[in-house]
Formats: structure tokens, C-alpha cells, sequence
């Protein structure tokens, strides 16, 4: 079995938020670095063609899936179904960075379905 993985320049996308680098982009998958700046969060949003699994690797996430909300610490991680309302927030004056898997027919950043937001996107 052989697979097709694209080479990447990584490259630091600017965000009201923060920032996102996609550390991979291949068929079916994808896997992002996002930073999100103190006092800060993405937009409550949800995905029609995709789900996600998140791992914290520094600070403290505030995270929001459909009526759940709750911290995860440092390697905390949980995953967000296909559909499911969430979003990703920091509460503190520390930097909040995660891993972002994504898993899906098609992984395009047009398939953000924005319900909430600060920055006026929706």
C-alpha cells in the first residue's frame, strides 16, 4: 500500500485569534499546529465534511462541544464528531497551542460553518 503525502513548507497563517500551521495535508487527512493568544478564541463553529481530535501541548484550553464545557490541561486531548458544535478558547494570560487532526472527505478551511464569532465572520 502506498501513500501520497505532499511536501510542505510550513507556514505560520495569521488568525484575529492566533495563528495555524498545517504540519501535514494528505488524502482523507490532515493534521494542524494552532496557537491561540491569551484571552482569546475561534469562532463556535461546527463541520459538515469533518472530524477532529485535539491534543493540548501547552496551557490550559477552554473547550465548548455542543453543551459541554470544561479545561483540559497540558496532554489533555478529546474529539469532535462530524457536526458537532465546538470551540476552542483561552482563558488565561499564558499561550495555548494544540495539535489538530482532521479526518474527512474533504478538509477545506470553506467547511467552517461559523454559529458565533468575535472578529464579525460569521
Amino acid at each position: 500500500m502506498s501513500t501520497t503525502l505532499r511536501t510542505l513548507t510550513i507556514e505560520r497563517t495569521a488568525r484575529p485569534w492566533g495563528w495555524f500551521e498545517t504540519v501535514m495535508d494528505m488524502a482523507g487527512s490532515k493534521i494542524k499546529r494552532i496557537g491561540v493568544f491569551p484571552g482569546q478564541q475561534i469562532s463556535l463553529q461546527r463541520h459538515r465534511m469533518r472530524r477532529e481530535h485535539w491534543v493540548v501541548t501547552l496551557g490550559t484550553a477552554h473547550v465548548t462541544l455542543d453543551e459541554q464545557v470544561f479545561d483540559l490541561p497540558s496532554g489533555g486531548h478529546c474529539d469532535i464528531a462530524l457536526g458537532q458544535v465546538h470551540r476552542l478558547a483561552n482563558q488565561t494570560q499564558e499561550p495555548l497551542e494544540i495539535v489538530e487532526v482532521q479526518f474527512g472527505s474533504y478538509l477545506g478551511e470553506d467547511d467552517i460553518e461559523r454559529l458565533q464569532d468575535d472578529y464579525g465572520r460569521t
